[in-house]
C-alpha cells in the first residue's frame, strides 16, 4: 500500500501561485491541502480555480496539524516573516526568491529550521530542469574538461512598461540582482559549487523611472536599489565567473550563461526556463554543436518543493536547501557591498554543491 501524500499549504495567491497550483499537482508525493492570502477572496478564487480544498487565512493555515509544507509566495518584503511563522508552527518552509531581504534574516531562518529540526529551502528550482541537468551531466562526464570560467548576463529595460505594479522593482530587495540573480546564481551554484570571493560594481542610471504600464500609467518611482550591477566571481573550485544584471540596457546580444573549460566551452540556456538550446564545441571543433537533453522535467514550478517532500520522508538532502538559498543570497549581498566598499568580500557562507538528478526519472517523481 502506498504511503499517504504529504500535505502542503499554499501562502500567497498572487499571479505566480497559478503556476505552483497547475505543476505541484503533478508529483503524487504532495497534496495541496490548503491556500491562504492576506485577501482571502483571492485564496477562495484560486481554490475554485484549483480544485484546492480550503481556502482560509493565514492563521489557519499555519494552525492546521496535518500540513507539513508552506510554500510562500508572498511578496519578498514579506518571505522572512511568513517563513519564520511557518518554522515556529512546526512546518518545513520553501520560499520564492530572495530566502530574505537581509543576511541577518537569512540566518535567523537558518537558525530556527535547526534549532526546530525542520526542512528549509526556496525558489528557483529551475535548476531541476531538463536541459540545466543535462549541462550539469555533461560537466560532470568531462565534456568540457575542467571548469575555469563562466560568464551570465541578464540585461533589459526594467518593469515599469508593462509590469502592472512594478515600484517593488526599484526598492529594497529589488533591483535586477536580487529580482533576477537568483536564477542565475543558483543555475551557477549547480553547475560550478560555491562561491568564495566576490567584488563587483554597481550604479543607478535613472533615479527615477516612470511607469508606463497600467495601472499605474504616469506615476514616477524613486529607484532606491543599483540597476546595473558587475560582479565578479571566485568559485571554491578555481573557477572564475563574471555575471552582469542590469535594467539600465535597451539592447544586448550577450548569451545568458556560458562555462568555459580546459577541453571546450558550453551554451547554458535561460536559467529563468526549465528548458532551451544546449550547445558544446569542444577544443578543435570548428563549430557549436547542438546537444539534446539527457533528462526529464520541462515544467515550470514546484519540483524543489516535490524535492524537500521527498527528503522529508526518506531522510535525504534535499537540493533547493536552506543552505543553498541563503550562499546565493549573501553572494547578492556582497556584490552591493563590494562596490559601495570598493574592495573584494570574501564570503561566509557556503553550501554543498546540490546533487545531480537521476537520468531516467519519471514524471512526477524524484529519487528516493
Amino acid at each position: 500500500m502506498s504511503e499517504a501524500p504529504i500535505k502542503i499549504g499554499v501562502i500567497g495567491c498572487g499571479n505566480i501561485s497559478s503556476a505552483y497550483f497547475t505543476h505541484l499537482r503533478n508529483f503524487d508525493i504532495l497534496e495541496v491541502a490548503a491556500c491562504a492570502d492576506l485577501i482571502v477572496e483571492r485564496a477562495q478564487a484560486r481554490a475554485a480555480e484549483f480544485n484546492v480544498p480550503r481556502a482560509c487565512t493565514v492563521d489557519e493555515l499555519l494552525a492546521d496539524p496535518e500540513i507539513q509544507i508552506v510554500v510562500n509566495l508572498t511578496i519578498p518584503k514579506a518571505h522572512f516573516d511568513v517563513a519564520m511563522a511557518a518554522l515556529e508552527a512546526g512546518k518545513c518552509a520553501y520560499t520564492e526568491k530572495p530566502m530574505a531581504l537581509t543576511r541577518e534574516q537569512g540566518q535567523k531562518l537558518l537558525a530556527k529550521a535547526k534549532e526546530k529540526g525542520l526542512l528549509l529551502g526556496g525558489a528557483p528550482d529551475t535548476f531541476f530542469g531538463a536541459s540545466h541537468q543535462t549541462c550539469r551531466k555533461l560537466i560532470d562526464d568531462g565534456w568540457i574538461g575542467e571548469p575555469i570560467g563562466a560568464t551570465a548576463f541578464m540585461m533589459c529595460h526594467g518593469h515599469e512598461s508593462w509590469h502592472p505594479d512594478p515600484e517593488f522593482y526599484y526598492k529594497v530587495g529589488g533591483g535586477p540582482m536580487f529580482d533576477m540573480g537568483p536564477y542565475y546564481l543558483t543555475a551557477l551554484v549547480n553547475l560550478l559549487g560555491p562561491v568564495k570571493r566576490i567584488t563587483g560594481s554597481a550604479r543607478i542610471t535613472f533615479p527615477e523611472r516612470l511607469i508606463t504600464s497600467k495601472p499605474k500609467y504616469g506615476t514616477v518611482i524613486e529607484v532606491d536599489v543599483p540597476t546595473h550591477v558587475a560582479g565578479i566571481m571566485d568559485f571554491c573550485n578555481g573557477a572564475v565567473g563574471t555575471i552582469v544584471t542590469s535594467f539600465d540596457v535597451w539592447a544586448a546580444n550577450h548569451p545568458c550563461i556560458e562555462i568555459y573549460g580546459t577541453e571546450g566551452s558550453l551554451s547554458v540556456p535561460d536559467p529563468n526556463g526549465f528548458v532551451g538550446p544546449i550547445a558544446i564545441r569542444r577544443a578543435g571543433a570548428k563549430e557549436w554543436a547542438p546537444v539534446p537533453d539527457s533528462h526529464n522535467y520541462t515544467k515550470n514550478r514546484g519540483i524543489g518543493v516535490a524535492d524537500m517532500a521527498y527528503a522529508l520522508r526518506y531522510g535525504r538532502p534535499h537540493r533547493a536547501c536552506g543552505e543553498l538559498t541563503y550562499h546565493v543570497l549573501d553572494i547578492m549581498h556582497a556584490f552591493h557591498d563590494a562596490s559601495s566598499e570598493g574592495k573584494h568580500i570574501e564570503l561566509a557562507s557556503t553550501c554543498a554543491r546540490p546533487a545531480a538528478l537521476p537520468m531516467g526519472l519519471p514524471e512526477g517523481q524524484l529519487d528516493k
